[in-house]
């Protein structure tokens, strides 16, 4: 073959791939995905299931919860493919939802009232677990006895223990989550039910409190409870910061602009510490650039940039602080501090790789709009950062999770022809009770965790934890980091689907 025909075969070649990606992409459907995606919390929901019920195969479970220190703590989500109910991950999940509506609910469509059930099914829940004043309730179930036994959560004998937190033993982080949790669910509701949004703010106003008041961490008040597996790593103060300033956003209260304006340099340059496989790392990228359930860094700069972008004497250190993370975010920025693989998917330190990808494409897009709102542009050294490359980068990785990359794999469970088939999760690989109605005891479960099969249960909507830095994917129950799926890589992904449907 001569060197032009060689030259015109690889031009073939490129154009053919370039094809196939972008009929890939133009096949992508937002809005099903989106539908999807909401339709997971319904696979997660614990208590009394209503009528409206969608995901059939679940039904009824832990309906004694509280019952141990005499309250009624039926309900909520379980925040993975176990069977505790993590408060901390669980409020973050549910404020999420809630900023997803704030900003993209117009968008939604017919989907809007499900997303509203679903931040519902959260502060329902959360009004339960405040309803004692100076009493918050952290967590529901002992996840050492839960992690010992597979069990469909309709059938747990495990201990379902109350952890609680009081004046003497305070937990400001999940007690501030939760207060941020219920004033951007007034906001969210503040259209439709004014009443319950009332209910929801003045909620907010007293767990506040509290967790300002009784300053300390959950780690030291609940132990084992809450560590090694939601421990917080980086301290409470960014979550004391958040929840004022989403009281500020949802009240218009001077007093929790104070706050947060008093409060800020002290997170500034905080480092993050996190537990990478039992040892504690430096996190990369500064306190600046991190989001989730842990760290609300990066979430309080984008949330407070809106209120002052165009305000020279407020907009320090918020608007450079969210202008730092664009520029650490942006592929080709000189203080890119994450990583990307050769498919072009954004890599934090850490497990469960998704969280990230979902929750900073969610910060992208938010910031993008306020900078559209105020013509504004971000400097990252020689590169000029307009909206719409924030929008892109987002794009890119909305796309790949739906099947845009090497494998041509979705990581939405029931979304799209590939999909993961053996996910992590307890009421997925089970029996349903239509199926096998009689109960199943603590490792009667074990012989479907062990099956090569795919799972009985499809958990439509869930997005599993994800692919290798290497693009590629084990689709193992036993690979927990790829194949678990968990609400707060969720919620975010829900304003960002309903941005581009």
């Amino acid at each position: 073959m001569n060197r032009k025909s060689v030259e015109m075969s690889k031009l073939s070649l490129l154009l053919t791939m370039m094809m196939a990606t972008m009929a890939k992409s133009a096949s992508l459907n937002y809005s099903d995905a989106l539908t999807k995606s909401i339709l997971f919390f319904e696979g997660q929901r614990s208590g009394k299931l209503p009528p409206s019920q969608r995901m059939k195969w679940r039904k009824d479970s832990a309906l004694n919860d509280g019952q141990d220190i005499h309250m009624d703590m039926v309900g909520g989500y379980y925040d993975a493919g176990d069977n505790v109910k993590f408060h901390f991950p669980m409020a973050f999940t549910t404020t999420m939802l809630a900023w997803s509506v704030i900003e993209f609910g117009d968008k939604m469509g017919s989907d809007l009232q499900y997303a509203f059930e679903a931040i519902r099914w959260g502060t329902d829940y959360f009004l339960k677990a405040t309803i004692i004043p100076n009493i918050v309730v952290a967590q529901i179930g002992n996840p050492n006895s839960d992690h010992g036994c597979w069990e469909r959560p309709e059938d747990m004998d495990t201990s379902r223990q109350t952890y609680y937190l009081t004046q003497n033993k305070p937990g400001s982080e999940v007690s501030s989550e939760i207060a941020a949790a219920l004033a951007a669910s007034s906001i969210a509701f503040s259209k439709t039910d004014g009443q319950y949004s009332n209910v929801l703010l003045t909620r907010a106003k007293q767990v506040f409190d509290f967790a300002n008041n009784y300053r300390g961490s959950y780690n030291d008040s609940i132990g084992d409870g809450a560590c090694p597996f939601y421990c917080d790593f980086n301290g409470y103060m960014d979550e004391l910061i958040w929840g004022a300033a989403w009281l500020y956003k949802a009240s218009n209260d001077q007093t929790y602009w104070n706050f947060v304006k008093s409060n800020i340099q002290s997170i500034e340059f905080s480092s993050i510490v996190r537990n990478i496989n039992g040892f504690k790392v430096l996190a990369n990228g500064g306190s600046f650039g991190e989001f989730g359930w842990d760290s609300k860094h990066a979430g309080i700069n984008v949330l407070v940039s809106q209120s002052v972008m165009n305000n020279p004497s407020n907009e320090n250190p918020f608007v450079p602080n969210a202008n730092n993370l664009i520029c650490s975010l942006l592929p080709n920025s000189p203080t890119k501090s994450v990583t990307y693989s050769k498919g072009g998917l954004l890599f934090k330190v850490g497990s469960s790789n998704l969280q990230h990808a979902t929750s900073l494409s969610f910060l992208l897009i938010v910031y993008a709009r306020y900078m559209q709102a105020n013509n504004k542009e971000v400097q990252c050294g020689n590169v000029v950062a307009k909206p719409s490359d924030l929008i892109n980068l987002a794009k890119t990785q909305v796309d790949y999770i739906l099947g845009n990359n090497p494998l041509g794999m979705s990581y939405m469970v029931g979304y799209g022809q590939t999909y993961p088939q053996k996910i992590h999760h307890r009421g997925s690989i089970l029996p349903s009770i239509d199926v096998n109605p009689k109960h199943m005891g603590c490792r009667d479960g074990d012989i479907y965790f062990q099956s090569s099969a795919p799972n009985m249960n499809v958990l439509t909507g869930a997005i599993v934890g994800g692919p290798a830095d290497d693009d590629s994917f084990q689709d193992s129950r036993y690979n927990v980091s790829q194949s678990e799926p968990t609400t707060y890589i969720n919620a975010p992904f829900v304003g960002v689907l309903a941005y581009f449907k």
